[in-house]
């Protein structure tokens, strides 16, 4: 555990540092037909077992049948899940810290017994952001080896989750993806993929109502191409169209990560726009943001949250980003508000890892454990804890976010399911304190609330569907 803690933290020092500078077996067996039952019982028929306790009582595995599979370790009681994250790619600066965090959310859970004596154990490998590694990822996850999971609770990147969303229903696994896509709440395109908070288009209708209502109404916008980027400008046309504010810039899927920047940064720069919507990386941001300064534009700037890293506070862009930034995201930030979930996770971390730099990512790595562990704690209710089991438990539960982000729920029709509300900070230089770690009462990653949660009027009235679909 220390050893990969340091490889984390290896990581994610560079990351920060080219963040600042700009940039086997057939799986088929998983599921509940390969799964075998708890040596504490070997009656097959756990209904007429006198000895079976109640599955909903919390209770099901101490006299009674435990189904298990892919995953468990039954003899010492260790359900492992995978976390398929970008320790080493485009984003890594983000997850290295998430998958952190989460390392310390599990660890703790063990401290603490874990769950009817059933420990969690996090199999973590590095996606790299790199599709065709993670496939060579989850084959090993979805596998019966040592890498063997019952879900996974990261899946980083979009089109990454899109390539293993298929294979994940095929294999009877669920996984929380690093990705707010709107495409996973439909079931033709994410029925085994746990969308988590709001998704990137919902949060772009919300982050360009606030702007256009506190800056003004000519917007341009600019965004990766894909399930990210284009899935937050369409996002931003939405709500444009809905409040008649006037696209004088519209680069969708006109910022290609390394490729030079100056045709978006002349176009923006050029446009008179009141404010810009970014969905694109925090090198890009830094690149845009910084051309079109160095060319006299003096609009505000805006972004689906991925486009943002606090890192961009420690370049000599610094005193531009305080002025026009305003940060838009999915849940509450490190330090702001008092919520059990907030509570629990800075108490928690400055157990664990007190000289740890205090990071809002690590609300992330409590979502995504809180999640698991619900789901998990559900399937061993239910006296399931195969992979069928554990999806079966995810469309059962209502997870309860401990006010650190809405609650969340899947097993509902997909209008009631989605997330509407996200969080608004303004990029506050101030307030930054760049070596707070988490045991700083006054640790804050530069970020003042202005809204949330937040629903625009678009978004609360807006009927699902995909906003990007691939072609």
């Amino acid at each position: 555990m220390k050893q990969l803690r340091l490889l984390l933290a290896l990581l994610l020092a560079f990351s920060l540092v080219a963040a600042a500078c700009g940039d086997d077996e057939d799986s088929s067996d998983s599921g509940s037909d390969s799964a075998s039952t708890d040596s504490a019982s070997t009656d097959s028929d756990s209904g007429s077992d006198d000895d079976t306790a109640d599955a909903g009582d919390g209770t099901a595995d101490a006299g009674g049948e435990m189904l298990t599979g892919a995953g468990v370790d039954v003899e010492n009681k260790v359900i492992r899940v995978g976390l398929n994250a970008d320790l080493s790619g485009t984003f890594a600066a983000l997850t290295t810290v998430i998958v952190e965090g989460q390392l310390v959310f599990w660890e703790r859970y063990n401290d603490q017994g874990g769950y009817n004596g059933w420990t969690v154990e996090p199999v973590v490998l590095d996606n790299a952001y790199d599709v065709p590694t993670h496939l060579e990822n989850y084959d090993a996850f979805a596998g019966d080896g040592d890498d063997s999971v019952v879900m996974l609770t990261n899946s980083t990147g979009s089109p990454h989750t899109a390539a293993i969303a298929e294979a994940l229903v095929e294999d009877d696994l669920v996984a929380v993806p690093l990705s707010w896509y709107s495409g996973w709440t439909d079931p033709a395109i994410g029925q085994n993929v746990l969308e988590v908070q709001a998704n990137y288009c919902i949060e772009a209708m919300n982050g360009v109502t606030y702007m256009s209502e506190t800056f003004g109404n000519k917007m341009a916008i600019a965004s990766f191409p894909g399930d990210y980027g284009q899935d937050g400008a369409i996002g931003a046309k939405i709500a444009a169209e809905a409040l008649g504010l006037e696209i004088v810039y519209d680069g969708e899927a006109a910022v290609i990560p390394g490729a030079d920047q100056t045709p978006v940064v002349t176009g923006i720069a050029e446009s008179g726009a009141d404010f810009v919507w970014l969905t694109t990386g925090p090198g890009q941001t830094a690149e845009i943001i910084g051309g079109a300064a160095a060319a006299g534009f003096t609009g505000q700037w805006a972004g689906n949250s991925p486009a943002w890293n606090p890192a961009l506070l420690a370049t000599g862009l610094a005193e531009v980003f305080d002025a026009s930034y305003t940060h838009s995201t999915y849940t509450t930030l490190w330090g702001i508000g008092d919520s059990p979930g907030m509570q629990d996770l800075i108490a928690t971390m400055r157990e664990y890892a007190p000289d740890n730099i205090a990071d809002d990512v690590y609300i992330v790595s409590w979502i995504e454990g809180l999640i698991a562990q619900q789901v998990i704690e559900n399937a061993i209710d239910n006296g399931d804890i195969t992979r069928a089991g554990i999806v079966a438990s995810a469309n059962e539960v209502t997870v309860d976010l401990q006010g650190l982000a809405p609650n969340q729920n899947w097993g509902v029709e997909a209008n009631e399911a989605i997330v509407r509300g996200t969080y608004l900070y303004d990029v506050d230089l101030a307030a930054f304190t760049p070596d707070g770690t988490v045991s700083d009462d006054d640790a804050n990653r530069g970020f003042t609330l202005l809204e949330g949660d937040y629903v625009s009027p678009t978004a609360a009235a807006w009927e699902y569907e995909p906003c990007f679909k691939a072609s």
